[in-house]
């Protein structure tokens, strides 16, 4: 997708031997061709330029580049891992991208506070392996964990498959340290569970998508590390069933159930043939499927999801399942859920819908979505997986097979309309964990309430005057 918004003003070549300066020469790119990976995304959906990405290396440094930029009105994009799905890393309108992969030093853990304090740069797997080297856990964990960053994570709000438990991304960070438009550093790193001291300023920053200012830093939440974790992969007839097992696992498994994936077969024949060393964990084939997972404190896990399991197959909510009998079988469940958006590809165009509806509402959202989006593209294939146990549904529809890709891609807002119609009577969100950039910009105002739109651009406007930072995203 091509975005037009107005050109970047072009950049000087005095301009940029001053950006290098800031950076130093091995950390200011011009070639065009070791540009080239900071202009794409995974999904290929966007196409940007630019003229320069800075890779600074310290917050002095990112103040220092945004007390130039606002100077001179010098458009910023700030970039982490780049594994955003909406477009809000691309520079569309040749803007200066703002890297901070560089800045990855883990600056303190605290295991008496339960706290990590991690720069934007660092790699979410690493802040993971980071708080399990000292018995603790960061339980925000999603597909890209080996390449996302915690700048862009908190940027993005991200979710991910343990956001029954844990909370979002907003929930894990309890400070941060934000480099805003002028230059100003706001340091807000506190370690603090306990501060009425006026307006909380962190969750401005939090899910805007770089479009106030950019995170630099973040004082993150740490866990006690599970002494037990048990996962189960079931087969049943339908996400009502799927519902009535959700209900089960959380009166039996209290605090312990950390994911309750919901994954249709379509999803699971797409990883099963697309995917490299991936199999169907049971020996026959089930409309529907659940990868639940448990975390104990104590050694209970096991027996707990056993009886869930009994309960549910008593009931004849559940037809089949297996618990995962070592850490290489529970790999290979997850590596099943996880390679799912990747395995859509061979079988073509995907229009793609991040969307949360009450959880209880997710058999019928499915329902009617499926009825909807076959009478608009007859033949159209809904692939619908993900997170049930908060009702964040990846809504994906593949083309018609043997049907016409540049075709089907062309009619992606139909699509939308379609999908979003639902997901709104049922008082939903049409952006789940993924946010807004480019993508659903331009549907946000009719989505959103008035007075809530009125307030974001006048935030905008009082911290970013110039609106020079990531520039036609989100608003």
């Amino acid at each position: 997708m091509n975005i037009v918004q107005p050109a970047a003003p072009p950049l000087s070549p005095d301009l940029i031997v001053r950006f290098r300066a800031i950076v130093g020469d091995k950390y200011a790119v011009t070639d065009a061709a070791d540009i080239a990976p900071y202009l794409t995304e995974e999904r290929n959906l966007f196409h940007g330029r630019s003229a320069l990405v800075l890779r600074p290396g310290s917050t002095a440094e990112v103040s220092a580049i945004c007390k130039l930029a606002s100077q001179h009105r010098i458009a910023l994009v700030p970039q982490g891992g780049n594994t955003g799905l909406v477009g809000g890393q691309t520079p569309h309108n040749g803007e200066v991208v703002i890297s901070t992969r560089r800045m990855d030093k883990i600056r303190d853990i605290d295991t008496a506070s339960n706290t990590m304090t991690c720069e934007a740069g660092v790699v979410l797997q690493i802040a993971q392996q980071r708080a399990a080297d000292v018995d603790r856990l960061f339980p925000l964990s999603l597909g890209a964990e080996g390449s996302c960053t915690i700048g862009g994570n908190l940027s993005t709000n991200a979710g991910g498959t343990t956001a029954l438990a844990y909370g979002v991304a907003r929930e894990m960070a309890i400070g941060l340290e934000v480099v805003l438009a002028d230059g100003r550093i706001l340091n807000a790193l506190s370690k603090l569970k306990k501060d009425n001291t006026g307006y909380d300023l962190r969750n401005l920053f939090i899910g805007a998508e770089g479009t106030l200012g950019i995170i630099t830093a973040a004082t993150l939440k740490l866990f006690p590390k599970p002494r037990a974790v048990e996962t189960a992969y079931v087969g049943l007839q339908s996400p009502a069933a799927a519902l009535k097992l959700l209900a089960i696992s959380q009166t039996e498994a209290a605090g312990t159930l950390t994911s309750f994936e919901l994954l249709s077969d379509i999803a699971v024949d797409f990883s099963v043939h697309h995917g490299i060393d991936i199999r169907d964990p049971l020996a026959a084939k089930h409309p529907w499927y659940v990868l639940m997972e448990l975390s104990s404190p104590r050694d209970d896990a096991r027996s707990t999801l056993e009886a869930i399991l009994a309960q549910g197959m008593e009931k004849e909510i559940v037809d089949d399942a297996v618990i995962a009998a070592n850490l290489s079988q529970r790999s290979a469940f997850w590596k099943l859920r996880d390679e799912m958006s990747a395995a859509q590809k061979p079988e073509g165009g995907s229009i793609k819908h991040d969307i949360s509806v009450p959880v209880v509402a997710v058999p019928d959202f499915i329902e009617q979505a499926n009825a909807a989006v076959v009478k608009l593209i007859p033949g159209a294939r809904a692939v619908p997986f993900g997170h049930l146990g908060d009702g964040n549904i990846h809504y994906n529809v593949s083309q018609p097979v043997g049907g016409d890709t540049a075709d089907f891609m062309s009619r992606w807002h139909e699509v939308n309309a379609v999908v979003f119609e639902i997901v709104l009577k049922m008082g939903g969100s049409i952006s789940a964990e993924h946010g807004i950039g480019v993508l659903k910009r331009d549907e946000l105002p009719g989505v959103k309430d008035k007075v809530a739109i009125e307030l974001m651009r006048g935030i905008k406007a009082m911290l970013d005057p110039l609106g020079i930072m990531n520039p036609g995203k989100v608003l």
